[in-house]
């Protein structure tokens, strides 16, 4: 299956310690790209959300989540029924971006190959020749993931964690910066797989679409109708430009009481007993790098305890599971992660800490 392409500007538990977490580093051409100054971040992020919402009609909270795992460096799920707009977003948001675009429709049929690459015998050169999959790509689209088998979804572990493609013995980077936007139609209906707890773990965040208010459902109808909105989407951002916002990101300040508050937050789950499987180490790194992102896209350079708080439910309720009577009494994920946060002490800023330090507190207290 080759990629749709566009010309592109080219630890364990107990050892787990926030304050030397390494971000990812996007590398452009082999280099680590300058972060953006505040008004360029603002008004790059402004364009790609301008863009996004002129097609999702009703779904701005959606857009920012999606940019957020974008300039987090993660993977974004979403899970909902048919004809909601899964597919949609994920496309727009790809072309808002000047950069190399694949889509995969996962189908029962795929093949693992078809999604990395293969290697074929070239009798010219008698040499076998790597073709690339639709993998490679910066922004991969795979539709309807949980329609494929679990060979085929497993395709895509190595490549969503490490960036990188093995295939017979050899190893290929994939080009930065690179983002699975993944589709799922809800496990109960026919035909589906569902993904097992190691691939929900590598998607930073998982949001539902939901269907659209009336308002915004009655204009959908009124514009849609002659043609699609993705022909008028053009690129508002290059890869470079993306490259240099998620420089930006790494260097938002995280003060300390916050990353305890981060992992008191990753403790509770594994400690509640309404859940038989808690937050994983990983997902607390990606929680605090989603936080990050958000308080970027908030106009700040330090993250509050409320940033933490606002992406929890979407980084985290696909991570963990509900113990069964928890299940048969009517809990969610959601429900049980909104009644941790609700118990949780929010750390307050220390009179005379100077800075960033003291912004460590809530914004509503």
């Amino acid at each position: 299956m080759e990629p749709h392409r566009r010309t592109a500007n080219n630890a364990s538990a107990s050892n787990l310690n926030l304050a030397d977490v390494p971000d990812s580093v996007s590398h452009l051409n082999g280099h680590r790209p300058p972060a953006m100054d505040s008004a360029s971040f603002h008004d790059a992020a402004q364009r790609i959300l301008t863009t996004v919402n002129t097609v999702i009609d009703g779904k701005s909270e959606a857009a920012k989540l999606a940019l957020t795992v974008l300039l987090a460096q993660g993977h974004l799920l979403v899970e909902d029924v048919p004809g909601v707009g899964k597919t949609l977003l994920a496309k727009t948001l790809a072309r808002t971006i000047d950069c190399t675009v694949s889509r995969i429709q996962f189908t029962p049929d795929l093949l693992p190959s078809d999604v990395t690459g293969v290697s074929i015998y070239n009798q010219a050169s008698r040499l076998f020749e790597f073709r690339p999959g639709a993998v490679f790509a910066n922004i991969v689209i795979g539709d309807e993931i949980n329609r494929a088998s679990a060979k085929t979804q497993s395709a895509l572990l190595e490549c969503m964690e490490e960036h990188q493609v093995t295939v017979d013995g050899n190893t290929y980077k994939l080009d930065e910066p690179f983002m699975v936007v993944a589709t799922q139609n809800p496990i109960e209906m026919e035909g589906t797989y569902p993904l097992p707890e190691a691939q929900r773990d590598r998607f930073m965040a998982r949001i539902s679409m939901g269907y659209p208010d009336k308002d915004a459902e009655i204009e959908m109808l009124e514009t849609h109708q002659a043609v699609s909105p993705l022909a008028h989407v053009s690129p508002v951002v290059t890869a470079s430009d993306v490259a240099a916002m998620t420089a930006t990101v790494q260097q938002v300040y995280v003060s300390e009481p916050v990353k305890e508050y981060t992992v008191s937050l990753g403790r509770a789950t594994r400690e509640s007993p309404l859940l038989r499987l808690g937050a994983s180490p990983r997902s607390l790194l990606q929680l605090l790098r989603a936080a990050k992102a958000t308080a970027a896209l908030d106009g700040r350079d330090f993250v509050l305890p409320d940033d933490v708080g606002d992406v929890a439910e979407a980084v985290l309720a696909h991570r963990i599971i509900l113990d069964r009577k928890a299940a048969g009494a009517g809990e969610t994920p959601h429900s049980v992660l909104r009644g941790i946060l609700s118990r949780l002490p929010v750390p307050q800023a220390q009179p005379g800490q100077p800075g960033r330090v003291a912004a460590a507190g809530s914004r509503n207290r």
